[in-house]
């Protein structure tokens, strides 16, 4: 990694608005408690929640740019543009920033979808964005207090209400997302 946790900080904070860099803030605290209650290393939860937003506020074409000249998953193209920013993160993460632990870089990728056989870090960063506390919707008390108890339930609660979000909305549903949800429920049998 070419940079202090404190350079990281100033970059990454540098790229959004202040609201955003608050939510990140509040990712990075829960992604270090649930990383201490479940068992994974709360250092890496710290860094890979400290990046995951890296480019949520690059501009849309300039996503689009990066996911096409590095051959990155390219089915998101045909998917909501929300999902981009976490490919985009990842590969900038490594890229620009020289981070090359694949658990953090993954952590990063897939923060908005899961993906089947998700790491215990996978875990925690996507379930810490959901809960983190300046959370604000519908259901999150309820994913809150189902993470205090369990990682996978409170991720399934988190899956189960972007999955209803965008039902509600009559939008498409990444098909990683709900692969994710079924698999978290066959670990939990």
């Amino acid at each position: 990694m070419r940079y202090s946790r404190d350079e990281l900080i100033k970059a990454v904070s540098g790229q959004m608005p202040e609201k955003r860099w608050k939510h990140t803030e509040g990712v990075m605290k829960s992604a270090v408690e649930l990383a201490e209650r479940y068992g994974a290393d709360p250092q890496k939860a710290d860094l890979a929640a400290l990046m995951h937003d890296v480019a949520k506020f690059w501009p849309i074409d300039q996503q689009e740019q990066v996911i096409r000249e590095n051959h990155l998953n390219q089915d998101l193209l045909g998917n909501d543009k929300q999902l981009w920013h976490a490919e985009v993160g990842a590969f900038v993460a490594k890229r620009d920033y020289g981070i090359e632990d694949e658990e953090i870089l993954n952590a990063i990728r897939y923060h908005t979808s899961g993906r089947i056989g998700m790491t215990m870090l996978d875990k925690v960063i996507c379930l810490a964005d959901y809960i983190e506390p300046g959370r604000d919707y519908p259901g999150v008390n309820n994913i809150r207090e189902l993470a205090n108890h369990s990682l996978e339930e409170g991720l399934i609660a988190g899956l189960d209400s972007t999955i209803h979000f965008l039902l509600e909305k009559r939008k498409v549903i990444y098909p990683l997302t709900v692969l994710s949800r079924n698999d978290l429920i066959r670990q939990l049998k």
